[in-house]
């Protein structure tokens, strides 16, 4: 009985770590708004870190979180890390690279909760007084976070984190166009 019992508790952990092997090897969340505001408003708020705290949904989660910019005040080579609570962990963005009113793309790694490294990618489509924004996360699963991701997925974890945050990324470039 005991033989049977581990034969059948070997077949189940192969079975899940298959399962888990055949996960895709990569993620990738996107959310696109469009808002009222000049490309250049809305490219100014993404890319100094300073301003972030305006429309980051991350900052409202954890208004004690400490914060520091090194680097450039804004645009590439600027800097921001941040420590905070368990809903945000530790880590550091570093942009990478900035297209005025175009494309801003920022290294994006965690330390707490999870060490990772991401890719974020904010991209700007004006048209007319309005500007469509695709703000973009993606990174590499290795064989724990595709373990992980079999019970959480990332799209839901932070989509709807991005959504708020493009929203009110909305309300703060067009407070500044108001001005």
């Amino acid at each position: 009985m005991l033989k049977k019992i581990l034969i059948a508790l070997v077949a189940i952990v192969a079975v899940f770590v298959v399962v888990v092997a055949v996960q895709p090897s990569e993620y990738r969340v996107t959310r696109t708004a469009t808002i009222s505001a000049p490309a250049a408003a809305v490219f100014a708020q993404v890319d100094d870190f300073h301003k972030w705290e305006a429309w980051s949904p991350w900052a409202k989660i954890d208004p004690a979180m400490k914060q520091t910019y090194e680097g450039a005040p804004a645009g590439t080579g600027a800097i921001y890390t941040w420590a905070g609570n368990n809903d945000v962990g530790a880590g550091r963005m570093t942009l990478t690279e900035n297209h005025p009113n175009e494309l801003i793309r920022i290294k994006l790694e965690f330390l707490k909760p999870f060490a990772s490294i991401c890719d974020t990618e904010f991209t700007f489509k004006p048209d007319g007084n309005q500007t469509a924004v695709t703000w973009t996360m993606g990174g590499k699963n290795n064989f724990m976070a595709k373990g992980i991701h079999l019970f959480m997925n990332m799209d839901k974890m932070i989509g709807g984190q991005f959504e708020k945050g493009l929203a009110d990324l909305s309300s703060a470039a067009k407070a500044v166009e108001k001005k």
